[in-house]
């Protein structure tokens, strides 16, 4: 019994059951600056705050859905705060944001084409199509095992 080699995972092309999640480790490799990047989905109020300063002081933030509590930087709590509000998502949002968004609001849990077609109300062939190609979006890339 033969078996067909497995292709390394940088070769497997995604597809809709594909998840995708933000991979840091891009940005740190990256010319883009993320904390300019998270500011840019802030409301405006809070942007104007925390581009005022680089101080980084930690607060507790209690997860409504889970009651979990965690500590965040300002800007994780603004991001959060940001989230809860219903334009966070909308069809104003370019594609790449609005999934970046999407994965802000659930802590990055990786999620299907599918799943983010759901949240973002985009096509999911769409969003696989742009999350599969050969530019990275915002560090937006395949979960590896």
């Amino acid at each position: 019994m033969s078996s067909s080699p497995t292709k390394p995972a940088a070769l497997v092309k995604p597809t809709l059951d594909t998840k995708f999640h933000i991979d840091y480790s891009w940005w740190e490799k990256s010319s883009e600056d993320l904390r300019t990047y998270l500011l840019s989905h802030l409301l405006p109020e809070q942007r104007e705050r925390l581009s005022q300063t680089n101080e980084t002081r930690l607060v507790d933030y209690i997860d409504p859905e889970t009651g979990e509590v965690f500590e965040l930087d300002e800007l994780g709590l603004a991001i959060q705060v940001a989230a809860e509000d219903t334009n966070f998502i909308n069809p104003q949002t370019s594609l790449v944001d609005s999934i970046f968004r999407v994965f802000l609001a659930n802590g990055n849990l990786p999620m299907t084409p599918t799943e983010l077609a759901e949240e973002t109300e985009r096509s999911a062939t769409t969003i696989l199509k742009t999350l599969s190609g050969a530019q990275v979006y915002k560090g937006i890339r395949p979960l590896t095992s």
